[in-house]
């Protein structure tokens, strides 16, 4: 008999500020996976966990912000990584907290920076560092996501 490993499941939390900023973190150079590339908020869904559960977890534990609403799921996609396939839905998120210091975990993220869609280039180290252009893509669907909602808005009124 075959022995199935289920896949991981992942909460990805695109944070926008009020200026439809995207927070990202740097992963510090002692991570297993990923070392000193930028990172959305996010991880593993713990078991007996929903996804929504999760997002409120990792939010408060990497920054220590509170989630306040979930937008919009931007992305659902399928990744593997030391052998072990991860299914990972990023949401663009709204917290409430000091925007201006998060309580970063820092044996895991040395930095932080928020990013406007003209600034997403910053991520493209990652693909340098790790050959992937993932972290990029989420944001970037992030803002292509907030420009479109905004666009609505304004056309509503």
């Amino acid at each position: 008999m075959t022995e199935t490993t289920e896949p991981r499941l992942v909460v990805g939390a695109l944070i926008r500020d009020p200026y439809d900023r995207i927070f990202v973190q740097r992963r510090s150079a002692g991570r297993r996976l990923f070392p000193e590339c930028w990172d959305v908020v996010g991880g593993a869904v713990e078991e007996g966990e929903s996804l929504l559960d999760a997002l409120h977890r990792e939010i408060a534990e990497e920054t220590g912000w509170r989630l306040r609403r979930v937008l919009a799921r931007v992305a659902h996609e399928d990744w593997t990584a030391d052998g072990l396939r991860h299914i990972e839905s990023d949401y663009v998120v709204e917290v409430d907290g000091d925007l201006s210091s998060p309580e970063l975990e820092r044996n895991k993220h040395t930095e932080f920076a928020w990013l406007a869609a003209e600034e997403v280039s910053l991520l493209d180290e990652n693909a340098q560092r790790s050959g992937s252009t993932f972290i990029k893509d989420v944001v970037t669907a992030a803002h292509a996501w907030l420009a479109d909602a905004s666009g609505k808005s304004r056309r509503a009124l």
